[in-house]
């Protein structure tokens, strides 16, 4: 009851505003004042504002907001727990039914080789330490110089 008077109280005075600014001859504002100020009225009219207060003071509907506040943690959290272990169940379900296949690559298949990956031919020249020179004349012999 209260909400509805004040809703119709800022309505009138808002429409007294743009009366006296469309006596200034400024009718663009006066008509957007004019526009501003009846929304509070429609708003009672449709019964937003009843909806509103009903709402505003009722615990159920403030439990109702929390349990969907819950339910969208739960949501989020999940959602980056998912995305931190890299994929989704689906994703997971296949990455477990490949890693079961009897055709599957051996364990010990997939670990990188301690030594050096580059041929021996292929290696530049070990410095001797009485050279200084020895690394720099390696890159001009590489580049044809």
């Amino acid at each position: 009851m209260i909400a509805e008077t004040v809703c119709s109280a800022v309505s009138a005075a808002g429409l007294g505003i743009a009366v006296v600014t469309a006596y200034r001859k400024r009718f663009l504002a006066a008509a957007r004042i004019a526009a501003y100020s009846l929304v509070p009225i429609g708003l009672v009219m449709t019964g937003v504002v009843d909806w509103l207060a009903d709402t505003a003071f009722s615990p159920t509907a403030w439990a109702g907001f929390g349990v969907l506040g819950l339910s969208w943690f739960l949501f989020a959290t999940t959602r980056t727990v998912e995305r931190r272990r890299g994929g989704t169940r689906k994703e997971r379900k296949a990455a477990a039914r490949a890693a079961e296949a009897p055709d599957a690559v051996a364990r010990g298949a997939s670990a990188p080789a301690l030594g050096s990956t580059r041929p021996e031919s292929r290696q530049a020249p070990a410095s001797r330490g009485d050279d200084d020179f020895s690394d720099i004349e390696a890159i001009l012999k590489k580049h044809g110089i």
